[in-house]
């Protein structure tokens, strides 16, 4: 039993129209689900992805109106990298952002890919990855009706970086308990060392880097920063026999979780990272048709009882014809 690569990673937001506008109409995704947080409806909950929201595709966003600045630091997920099919890709991209008024550093390098570093406008730290040379988990398909050309568009999740202050309790969690395989490392910033570690085929979409900061205090979140990193696991049986292994090692968890386009268990890492085991389906087609995704507001049927007084507490989000 192996995972599969990431699965979602998610983020917090202060403004979900704002929000909306940069990850579909300046990077050209999908929002494939519009619906709210199940644990606080207050919120909205928006996932953007590739053109049906294939595990490994999805970027997404709690709105928490009041969230205030982000303090950087340790015992976070502190970089979300997007996937594009080649290195030509990121030369588009940088034109685009110059375009669009959007902090990049340029193409770099990173573990041997070509890279590009950018925020949006809360600072939420980003990156693209170039699949040139990419080898392992396969990659989404980009929306044939994003403003982004198709051959240039995002596919998918590439790897997730945390930033922790001690390798070892991490390295005994990805290792020992989730099976990963560490890779080798590279450096950032001229002197932190970042650690590889690899799951299921491996590659860009199957990653996890490790940063290791001894001096950095612990990051205090906001908008712009991530709430946690979700792993591909294939079905419910799985879930259930990661479970055991998880509870096993002594860590606290949520236990199996109904999501309705997943099912999910939360645990953290003993360096405080927030991880999620999330089943590949049932898929987000299973309350809207794929022609017809993030369209309306979709509510599972455990909340559909609750539609009128959700509604009236959001702030209507409009993206059928905007």
């Amino acid at each position: 039993m192996e995972l599969k690569g990431i699965h979602h990673v998610s983020a917090i937001t202060a403004n979900a129209l704002d929000n909306y506008h940069f990850y579909t109409k300046v990077l050209g995704m999908r929002l494939v689900k519009k619906t709210v947080n199940q644990d606080d409806t207050s919120m909205y909950h928006l996932f953007y992805a590739d053109e049906i929201g294939r595990p490994g595709t999805d970027l997404t966003f709690f709105e928490i109106n009041r969230a205030g600045t982000t303090y950087r630091g340790n015992n976070s997920i502190s970089l979300t990298s997007l996937r594009v099919q080649d290195d030509e890709a990121l030369q588009y991209w940088v034109d685009r952002f110059d375009s669009h008024s959007v902090k990049h550093n340029g193409i770099e390098e990173q573990f041997g890919r070509k890279v590009i570093y950018f925020e949006d406008k809360e600072r939420q730290r980003l990156a693209l990855i170039s699949d040139e040379t990419n080898e392992g988990v396969e990659s989404g398909i980009p929306w044939k009706q994003s403003v982004v050309p198709q051959k240039y568009g995002i596919t998918g999740l590439g790897p997730v970086r945390i930033t922790v202050p001690n390798l070892l309790v991490t390295e005994h969690i990805l290792v020992d308990v989730l099976k990963f395989r560490q890779m080798g490392s590279y450096l950032v910033d001229n002197h932190h060392e970042v650690f590889v570690f690899s799951t299921g085929k491996g590659g860009t979409g199957a990653e996890i880097h490790v940063e290791i900061d001894i001096d950095a205090e612990k990051e205090r979140p906001g908008k712009g920063s991530v709430h946690h990193l979700a792993l591909r696991v294939t079905d419910r049986t799985e879930l259930e026999q990661w479970r055991e292994i998880i509870s096993a090692e002594r860590l606290p968890n949520s236990g199996i979780v109904d999501r309705y386009y997943f099912q999910s268990l939360y645990f953290r890492e003993r360096n405080g990272i927030l991880i999620e085991l999330a089943t590949d389906g049932p898929g987000f087609a299973t309350d809207e048709s794929i022609e017809h995704l993030g369209e309306s507001l979709a509510l599972p049927p455990f909340l559909e009882n609750q539609r009128e007084d959700i509604e009236r507490n959001l702030v209507p989000l409009y993206t059928k014809k905007d």
